[in-house]
């Protein structure tokens, strides 16, 4: 039975809110109740999926550590308390506000394939495993690890303290042990089925016997030798990582385990800075990165969306959720044919990202049936499991980032006394000759993992991200739509129920399905909703997992002094911390 909605209690909203009139009524009937109230904070902020990193995080700002050193801290106590999703084996990528200068940076810090393992080696190798796409386990899908390497320059552009006091926090906690949380310790159970019978340290590092057995919740684990790794990156630096005693055992391990990194690799590895791309949506300035990853995703859907009153349509209406799956879809055949590593392909971003070429696509969209099959289209060419935190410090800057090992814990590999595991990140190349992510040695795979950040007005609004694979761009959008159009505050824009579109178009070469992919929706979606978008043409399902998990620190602005807002993802063990 629903509730009744006084209404003078409407009249009331109405008078003194500029939500939508759903809005309204959902938030006196409690419909669209936070799991937790927003964070507020004046001096700094830092959002994580895990309670302690966060905390570490929050510990080195106020111990005068910026915006950037606390996010170094956090993703490093991140790679220790959640190796299922992150880890100094895998990538990272991150947009910095620099306050001072009222500017945005984007860092590019993803490793490249083997420069000795060739395109018709890789071949040869697939083929004696009887396959024809790279594997996610084993020593083939391993690419050059690029988080210390990305730390080292957020570090040496942003960082106050020095790189150790970064670092100890993490130190600490892998010498003296943690209490593993609890949706941890599920998906560490994984781990021995898969790994166990791969080459290296797995089992040494990752079981509490030796044998098998993964922490429980609330057992404490320890990472000596990831001490030992981030006690020598924190006093040599990047270089005892990428030139030093790291790349000399790396390179032992693999020349005597088959595997094809080599000390080379990780001296010719280097970040990139690159300039954040945009689109304005209803007014916010929405800003992501360029490819190998996919944040353009998200800019191409919103242009797409934004030929649309969403708001008027209703928040999880048939309407919306039809028109927002179908711009995914059209997305994702440009995703898929178009994004890639820019060093080795020509790709079209002007043109993916204009009005004009959006204006076009959106004629795709039939507001009565579901696409069973979308092509990429012409743009113009431009002539001329992962973890989310965000940051903020006393001084305004802040920091969006994102780091993974992609699927997992990654490819299974361990390096006895390294205490980590190597990202499987090189299984998203294709194996196709002829198309623009075809793997090649010293080349980028596309990217799943993409740090967005907003400005409004030429300020910053908010950084946020949404963990998840191809889930990612849809997160991105169902976020900011919840915010922009449906006037949701920032807890719960990430605590609404989301959806998830799959079985699309992929860089790695696989095509959408016949029956046009499938819909994932989580059970707070109306059933009324899912039988129209049935109707409609849509294979609607529904599923407990996979939606994501989401971090967010907006800024606002109270009689010209600023206020963090901040918000954590209900899905996850997380934490928003200010002070």
């Amino acid at each position: 039975m629903k509730k009744r909605v006084p209404l003078i209690w409407l009249f009331v909203l109405m008078v003194v809110t500029d939500l939508p009139v759903e809005a309204q009524i959902d938030r006196i009937t409690g419909k669209n109740f936070a799991t937790r109230s927003e964070i507020l904070a004046r001096h700094g902020m830092v959002c994580t999926s895990v309670p302690a990193a966060t905390q570490a995080g929050l510990d080195i700002l106020k111990h005068g550590g910026s915006a950037v050193d606390a996010a170094i801290a956090a993703n490093a106590t991140l790679g220790l308390m959640e190796p299922v999703s992150n880890g100094i084996g895998g990538d990272l990528f991150a947009i910095v506000y620099s306050a001072k200068e009222n500017k945005l940076y984007g860092l590019n810090g993803s490793g490249r394939a083997p420069l000795g393992l060739s395109y018709e080696q890789m071949k040869a190798e697939l083929a004696k495993l009887h396959r024809e796409t790279i594997p996610p386990l084993g020593m083939l899908p391993i690419s050059v690890p690029g988080t210390v390497d990305a730390w080292a320059e957020l570090h040496k552009k942003f960082g106050k303290l020095k790189l150790s006091d970064d670092l100890a926090p993490a130190i600490r906690y892998a010498e003296e042990g943690f209490p593993v949380t609890e949706l941890i310790a599920y998906y560490w159970a994984f781990g021995p089925r898969l790994y166990k019978d791969l080459p290296g340290a797995f089992l040494e590092t990752y079981t509490l016997d030796g044998k098998g057995r993964t922490p429980a919740k609330g057992e404490i684990f320890k990472n000596p030798a990831l001490a030992r790794t981030l006690r020598l990156i924190g006093e040599k630096g990047r270089d005892a990582f990428y030139k030093g005693e790291i790349a000399d055992k790396i390179d032992k391990f693999m020349r005597e385990n088959g595997g094809f990194l080599r000390k080379a690799d990780f001296e010719k590895h280097a970040s990139t800075w690159v300039e954040p791309v945009s689109t304005n949506y209803r007014g916010y300035d929405v800003f992501e990165l360029p490819p190998n990853g996919q944040g353009i995703a998200t800019l191409q859907i919103l242009n797409i969306l934004e030929g649309f009153d969403l708001r008027a349509m209703g928040r999880n209406s048939p309407e919306t959720l039809h028109t927002m799956i179908e711009a995914k879809k059209i997305a994702w055949a440009d995703r898929a044919k178009f994004y890639a590593d820019p060093a080795f392909a020509k790709i079209p971003l002007t043109g993916l990202l204009s009005k004009e070429y959006a204006a076009e696509r959106r004629k795709l969209i039939d507001p009565n049936r579901a696409n069973k099959h979308v092509d990429p289209g012409n743009p113009a060419l431009d002539q001329g499991d992962t973890i989310y935190l965000c940051t903020a410090d006393d001084e305004g800057n802040m920091v969006s980032l994102i780091q993974s090992n992609y699927r997992g814990m990654g490819s299974g590999i361990v390096v006895p006394g390294l205490g980590f595991m190597f990202q499987d990140r090189g299984e998203l190349f294709s194996m196709d000759p002829q198309h623009a992510n075809v793997y090649a040695p010293g080349k980028r795979p596309f990217h799943t993992i993409i740090p967005g950040f907003v400005m409004k007005d030429g300020k910053p609004w908010e950084a946020f991200g949404v963990m998840g694979g191809g889930m990612q761009p849809q997160g991105h959008v169902q976020v900011l739509t919840n915010q922009i159009d449906f006037g949701l505050n920032v807890q719960e824009a990430g605590d609404a129920s989301r959806w998830q579109h799959e079985g699309d178009n992929e860089p790695t070469g696989e095509k959408m399905t016949e029956s046009g992919g499938y819909v994932e929706v989580e059970s707070g979606i109306p059933y009324e909703t899912v039988r129209e978008l049935r109707k409609k043409g849509h294979d609607v399902r529904f599923d407990v997992g996979g939606y994501g998990g989401y971090q967010s620190i907006k800024v606002d602005m109270h009689d010209g002094q600023r206020v963090y807002v901040g918000a954590s993802e209900s899905r996850k063990d997380g934490q928003a911390a200010g002070y």
